[in-house]
């Protein structure tokens, strides 16, 4: 009796998973606006306060959902004339992100420079906003480069690491 050997078929490549980058939500975390020296600072003839900007990113991962993460943008302006602080605004506006599929290499610029890029113009508007409503001029902050600052911040984080010359 003679067989013909069946051909075992040879495994398929595995295909990469789909990938799936959505945004689910974005909201207002948290918002604050002290102005301590109102009223009499209102209406002061040429009040032209020193203004600091001060940027910050957290990323929170959702423990439910492994692909899903939160983008927290944290954008504070402390306003000072004549060495006294006239307001100091704080917004946390965030993003609900869905990243499926994506490798954690992949995940970094996502994560750290796109959705804090998507965030400002958002946290800019209502700051300029809430600084008018709390009786000064609007702020109109400048445009930010978040990827340049992610990639600094990797550069920090590389020459920081333990075993780098």
């Amino acid at each position: 009796m003679n067989e013909t050997p069946t051909p075992v078929a040879s495994p398929e490549p595995a295909e990469p998973p789909e990938r799936q980058f959505s945004i689910e939500a974005i909201y207002l975390k948290d918002c604050s606006f002290e102005s301590p020296l109102a009223p009499a600072i209102l209406g002061t003839p040429n009040l032209a306060p020193e203004i600091k900007v001060n940027l910050q990113t957290a990323i929170n991962g959702i423990r439910d959902n492994p692909h899903l993460h939160e983008v927290v943008l944290t954008v504070t302006l402390e306003a000072r004339w004549q060495d006294r602080v006239t307001f100091l605004a704080e917004i946390h506006q965030a993003a609900l992100l869905l990243l499926r599929g994506f490798t954690d290499e992949e995940k970094g610029p996502l994560l750290g420079a796109y959705a804090p890029g998507l965030l400002y113009p958002y946290a800019r508007e209502l700051l300029a906003s809430l600084v008018n409503r709390g009786g000064f001029p609007s702020v109109l902050l400048q445009p930010v480069n978040f990827e340049a600052i992610y990639q600094q911040h990797l550069m920090q984080a590389t020459q920081a690491s333990p075993g780098h010359a």
